[in-house]
């Protein structure tokens, strides 16, 4: 692989971390790094990876930082500084790992700067799907999926035509509670959520993944990403977390990509692509898995019922079901509201929102504070 220049948005995230580990282990230069406000960590990577420029965009993390740091990193402070210093960047690939709807307009900056987007954040295409293609188009941008699942559907597609394409067949762990009923679900605690089967992941899509409003969220992105529609898009659960997805063709062959779960996988293959290198990951040994797949129960975990729902409206809508799962989750974090309740929260803002069709940034914006405030709301 040639050395590449690499930037990673969200560098203290969990994805962002192993991110960089993935850098280091194949030699590619981390030249700017960004991060909201764990200034400690960030020092860290400062001093380890030793970018370019690390922008921070809590402003008062960032004045926090500047009396920690020495060097000849330059420190970026704020939001909007940082989306547009990512436009200016001289790099070969930008990996977005940025939390939440707040990676929409990194996203937007480097697809405009026709630089290779690694996307892990999968709020870019649920909020502005269309906005985002047309933009890439436009500026000739390629997006490259980090998440463990649009990676492997991105790998599988090369199997074969896209008019072949019958459908995807998208994973997903079930996360902790896999065979409850809605019933159980009701008594369930913040610290089992917590507990996932598989995957160690950040707070908010840990919660996520037990609702299976990630997968949801899957749903669209896959949607915008592979520019198929969403009853094309099938969700099987798979407890092993070894089969990452899977593309069926219309000869009813399958193909299926598989590794261990780590997320320096994907990391990997954005950063090498096209081409493929010695692993950063442990080998597969396929003898010590027995692999399992069954149908969602949608009656119990309705948050992708609820998603299917907004991908087959379109508009406005995936972005008011994100809002609202947001803003819902945030309060499950705080012990504001039970698990259920963050169904019941998300489907209340959705049937008190008119569907209009997606027009722009603003629009997403607007929906996006209407949306969390009302959520928000129905606990006071």
């Amino acid at each position: 692989m040639m050395k590449k220049k690499a930037a990673v948005l969200g560098s203290t995230g969990s994805v962002g971390t192993q991110v960089l580990d993935v850098c280091e282990k194949l030699g590619a230069e981390v030249v700017f790094i960004a991060a909201h406000s764990n200034i400690g960590l960030i020092a860290e990577q400062i001093k380890k990876y030793k970018p370019k420029y690390c922008a921070v965009t809590d402003i008062n993390a960032a004045n926090r930082l500047d009396n920690m740091i020495s060097g000849e990193t330059k420190l970026i402070k704020g939001y909007d500084e940082m989306c547009r210093a990512v436009y200016d960047l001289d790099c070969d690939v930008v990996f977005n790992a940025v939390s939440g709807k707040n990676g929409l307009f990194p996203t937007l900056s480097v697809i405009r700067s026709g630089k290779t987007l690694a996307l892990a954040n999968k709020e870019s295409m649920v909020l502005a799907g269309p906005i985002v293609n047309a933009e890439a188009k436009k500026h000739n941008a390629a997006i490259l999926p980090v998440d463990s699942e649009h990676c492997a559907i991105f790998q599988c597609l090369k199997g074969g035509k896209k008019s072949e394409v019958k459908r995807i067949l998208l994973t997903a762990s079930g996360g902790p509670f896999f065979g409850y009923t809605f019933d159980q679900l009701e008594s369930v605690t913040l610290e089992q959520t917590m507990k996932h089967p598989t995957w160690n992941m950040g707070k908010k899509i840990t919660v996520d993944s037990a609702t299976l409003a990630n997968k949801g969220l899957e749903i669209i992105e896959a949607m915008h990403l592979f520019d198929v529609p969403y009853d094309k898009i099938k969700v099987l659960i798979h407890r092993q977390s070894i089969v990452h997805s899977m593309v069926e063709y219309n000869d009813n062959s399958v193909i299926a990509q598989l590794a261990v779960p780590d997320m320096r996988h994907p990391g990997q293959y954005a950063l090498t692509y096209p081409d493929r290198c010695e692993a950063v990951i442990d080998e597969l040994d396929l003898t010590k898995y027995t692999l399992t797949f069954n149908e969602p129960d949608t009656n119990a975990f309705k948050m992708l019922a609820l998603a299917k729902e907004c991908a087959k409206a379109g508009g406005i809508m995936p972005c008011v079901y994100n809002a609202a799962n947001e803003a819902a989750a945030d309060m499950f974090l705080r012990k504001l509201i039970g698990f259920n309740d963050i169904y019941r929260i998300c489907d209340k803002v959705l049937s008190k929102t008119e569907n209009r069709a997606l027009t722009d940034t603003e629009q997403i914006i607007e929906y996006d504070k209407r949306s969390r405030e009302l959520a928000y709301s129905y606990k006071e």
